[in-house]
């Protein structure tokens, strides 16, 4: 999924009365998408105060504090560490501190954020994406690429798709596919329809491979590099697990 392959969440809520009671709510989205990006491993986080311009009366403090504070307790609970996390309150209707700081929420005297890698601060949003920390690629370690699905494609042959998690895949290596073990050459790697010498961590590609058929793979099954420590069964794993 989309949320799988993050490296941060923006959480919108909708400050309108009624809105955020409904997401906050125990079956709300704004719950259940905050939890999905915590433990789908999305550790940064911006939350955006939506709609300010719809609050009673408009762009009303303590409607944002009230939001804040509830927020904040919640996504402790849920893992995130509060002081991590930018909340900035704005309109996307009006475009009150999208881009540019508004004039409409004087009381509001903009967000700052600490972690190890250095703190933050400013006023927008565009502020707080701009500071979000690019992770660390592991091109260094040995391929693997969980496949997220499996296409044929006519004229070209079976593509599997995925998100490189580390290591490179590149044209003319011979991946090995857990658990089947079935090994095979990679006859092109593409990105957004471009065909690329070399996808590295955090690129999500299609590659064309020889010889297999759609229903020899599917979505779960892990390509390594069968020459570089491929992809095998182990006797025991650690997992995180969410009831």
């Amino acid at each position: 999924t989309g949320t799988s392959q993050a490296d941060c969440a923006v959480l919108i809520i909708a400050a309108g009365t009624g809105e955020f009671e409904a997401g906050i709510s125990k079956n709300g989205q704004t719950r259940e998408h905050a939890l999905l990006a915590y433990t789908l491993g999305v550790k940064q986080m911006i939350v955006a105060i939506n709609k300010m311009d719809s609050t009673e009366p408009p762009y009303s403090e303590g409607r944002y504090m009230e939001i804040t504070k509830e927020v904040t307790t919640y996504i402790k609970k849920v893992g995130y560490n509060p002081k991590t996390v930018a909340f900035i309150p704005i309109s996307g209707w009006h475009g009150d501190n999208m881009m540019e700081e508004t004039t409409k929420m004087d009381w509001y005297k903009g967000w700052s954020i600490e972690r190890k890698e250095g703190n933050a601060s400013g006023k927008t949003l565009f502020d707080a994406i701009d500071s979000i920390i690019p992770p660390t690629r592991p091109s260094s370690k040995p391929l693997r690429l969980p496949l997220q699905d499996v296409y044929k494609i006519g004229g070209i042959g079976t593509v599997p798709v995925g998100r490189v998690e580390t290591g490179i895949i590149k044209p003319g290596m011979i991946v090995t596919f857990a658990p089947s073990a079935l090994t095979t050459e990679v006859k092109s790697v593409e990105m957004h329809h471009e065909s690329m010498p070399e996808a590295l961590p955090g690129d999500n590609v299609g590659f064309n491979v020889k010889n297999v058929s759609v229903k020899e793979l599917k979505r779960g099954n892990v390509a390594g590099d069968s020459k570089n420590d491929p992809p095998a069964g182990v006797e025991h794993f650690n997992a995180q697990v969410i009831v």
